[in-house]
C-alpha cells in the first residue's frame, strides 16, 4: 500500500489502465513514453511541473534489487550526439592532415610535385580550410608560437632556390618560419650543406595583426649564419651541371689539396660571427593570411596567391 500511495503522488498523468492480470508482476517494467506523453521534462524532487509532465517510471515490487522506485528525465540525446560527433570530426581531420602529408611524399616541398599531385593536394588543403579548429588564428598566438618546418609549397620564388642545378654541390637541407608571439617576430631561415659546412641565411621581420586571420610582414635585416664544419668531408665523384654530367675523379689529387685548404678557411671563418645585412626597400612589407591552424598543423597563403603548409617542430606528422 505504501507503494500504491507514493506511486499515486508522482507528477504524472493518471492512465485508465485494464484490469489487472491474473499472475502478478515479476520483474520490473517501464511503462512507455508514449502512454504518458510528451511535454515538458520533470526533475525528481520538485512538485512544480508543467500542463503535459514527462517522465519515465521504473517500478520494483517488494524485490529491493533495483533500489526504490525513480523518476528519470526524459532526454531527447541530443547531449549525447554532440559528445559522439566531436571525436568523430577528429578523427576525420586527422586523416585528412595524414593523407596531406603523405602527398607530399617525392615532392621536394612542390619542386618536384607532377600536376595530377598538385590537383590532389589543393583538394585535400581545400577540405581541411573547410575544418579548420581555429578560424581566428591570431587570437590564438600561443598556437602560432613556435618553429615551423616548410613541407610543401606552390610558391615558384623558391624553386630556384631548391633545385640542385643552381647549387650543385650544396642542398637545401630544412626551411622554416620560426614564430615569437609576444615579441611580434619571425624569422625566416634556410639550412644549407654542402661537402665541407653547413650554414644558413635568415630573414627577420616584425608583424603586426591585422585581422583575425591575416597578419602584416615588415623584413628588416637579414643574417648569414657562421658556416660550421662538417664532421666528414665528402667530394662526389660527379656533378651535374646545367644537364651535363662532369667526371671529377681525374681530379682526385687537386681536390684533396682544396680540401684540406678549405678546411683551414672553414676553421677560421666558423669562429666569426654571423653576418647581418640590411634588406632593400623595395618590398619590405608582406602580408600572411593563416587559413588552417592546430598544434602541429598550418597553412597559410601569401599575397601572391601562393600556399605554405608548415608542420610544427616535434611533431609527428614530420616521422617517415
Amino acid at each position: 500500500m505504501a507503494f500504491v500511495s507514493q506511486f499515486n503522488q508522482l507528477p504524472c498523468k493518471t492512465l485508465s489502465l485494464n484490469p489487472p492480470q491474473p499472475h502478478p508482476i515479476s520483474k520490473p517494467s517501464i511503462l512507455p513514453l508514449s502512454s504518458i506523453g510528451v511535454g515538458a521534462r520533470v526533475a525528481a524532487g520538485k512538485s512544480a511541473i508543467s500542463a503535459r509532465p514527462v517522465c519515465k517510471i521504473r517500478a520494483v515490487g517488494n524485490d529491493d534489487e533495483w533500489g526504490e522506485e525513480k523518476v528519470e528525465p526524459y532526454d531527447d540525446g541530443s547531449a549525447v550526439a554532440v559528445a559522439e560527433e566531436e571525436p568523430l570530426e577528429q578523427s576525420e581531420i586527422y586523416k585528412l592532415k595524414k593523407a596531406l602529408v603523405d602527398s607530399f611524399y617525392g615532392t621536394d616541398r612542390g619542386l618536384r610535385a607532377s600536376s595530377e599531385t598538385r590537383a590532389e593536394i589543393v583538394e585535400l588543403i581545400t577540405q581541411l580550410e573547410a575544418k579548420n579548429p581555429t578560424p581566428a588564428p591570431t587570437e590564438a598566438l600561443t598556437l602560432l608560437n613556435g618553429k615551423w618546418i616548410l613541407a610543401y609549397t606552390s610558391f615558384s620564388g623558391l624553386f630556384p632556390l631548391l633545385s640542385r642545378s643552381t647549387f650543385p654541390l650544396v642542398k637545401v637541407e630544412e626551411i622554416s618560419q620560426t614564430i615569437d608571439s609576444e615579441g611580434f617576430t619571425v624569422q625566416n631561415s634556410v639550412q644549407f650543406s654542402g661537402p665541407l659546412a653547413t650554414t644558413s641565411i635568415s630573414t627577420n621581420a616584425k608583424f603586426e595583426v591585422r585581422s583575425p586571420q591575416r597578419v602584416q610582414i615588415k623584413f628588416e635585416e637579414g643574417v648569414i649564419g657562421t658556416p660550421q664544419l662538417t664532421d666528414s668531408i665528402v667530394i662526389p665523384e660527379n656533378v651535374e651541371f646545367l644537364g651535363q654530367k662532369i667526371d671529377l675523379s681525374p681530379f682526385n689529387g687537386i681536390i684533396s689539396s682544396i680540401q684540406n685548404t678549405a678546411s683551414n678557411v672553414a676553421k677560421t671563418i666558423s669562429s666569426q660571427p654571423p653576418i647581418k645585412f640590411s634588406i632593400p626597400n623595395t618590398k619590405p612589407e608582406s602580408w600572411l593570411l593563416t587559413t588552417y591552424l592546430d598544434e602541429d598543423l598550418r597553412i597559410s597563403r601569401g599575397d601572391v596567391g601562393s600556399v605554405f603548409v608548415l608542420i610544427k617542430e616535434g611533431s609527428s606528422l614530420l616521422l617517415p
